[in-house]
């Protein structure tokens, strides 16, 4: 795929950005770390994108007051890729893991993204630097459509969601969640299954 670094190179560089996964994109850390340049690292990030392995979510950023953050974040398309490189051989290891959470995310998004076909310019994140998060802006037309998801079972509107429906006007916001059940929770906000994305989630 073009990447000239060592195998022992690549193979701290595959793992470093495991460890990133559902980050946001420093490459100047990453470059420290390795001993390469901010421009070296960004040509192997894109080079990985290319070929579908790691996915940089571009961030959605709005005419508001707030500070929002504008660099793309780093997930792996194939969570078994990113588990195999984080070390993770069983659900015991996963559910114990640090990225457990960040696993489930990423897992969920793909899933998302292939059943309603979506292409990369209609998918995005957001975050200001107080905090305020949506994992998923998702661009249809004029309309704009929050996912927020969550590895529990009783979902629940937080601060972040109701800042995002107010800051950015959002059509709705659906919560995906691990449990068996879909609901509404407010007037745009509904919760919704993991288990009926293709027949509950409306995009």
């Amino acid at each position: 795929m073009g990447l000239t670094l060592s195998p022992t190179l690549l193979r701290r560089f595959w793992t470093m950005l495991a460890h990133l996964h559902g980050q946001i994109l420093n490459a100047s850390e990453i470059g420290r770390s390795l001993g390469l340049s901010d421009v070296s690292v960004r040509r192997y990030l894109d080079m990985l994108s290319d070929a579908l392995v790691i996915r940089l979510v571009q961030p959605w950023y709005a005419n508001i007051k707030k500070r929002q953050v504008k660099s793309p974040r780093i997930c792996f398309r194939d969570v078994g890729l990113l588990h195999s490189l984080l070390g993770i051989s069983s659900m015991e290891n996963l559910l114990s893991h640090p990225k457990a959470g960040a696993s489930w995310e990423g897992f969920v998004m793909e899933q998302i993204i292939d059943l309603f076909r979506l292409r990369d310019h209609q998918v995005f994140f957001w975050r200001t630097h107080t905090g305020a998060e949506i994992d998923m802006i998702v661009q249809c037309g004029t309309k704009l459509i929050g996912i927020e998801i969550k590895r529990t079972s009783s979902p629940s509107v937080t601060k972040s969601i109701r800042s995002a429906l107010a800051d950015l006007e959002l059509t709705a916001v659906s919560i995906v969640h691990a449990g068996k059940d879909s609901y509404p929770l407010t007037g745009k906000v509904r919760a919704v299954s993991a288990h009926k994305l293709q027949t509950e989630l409306q995009i």
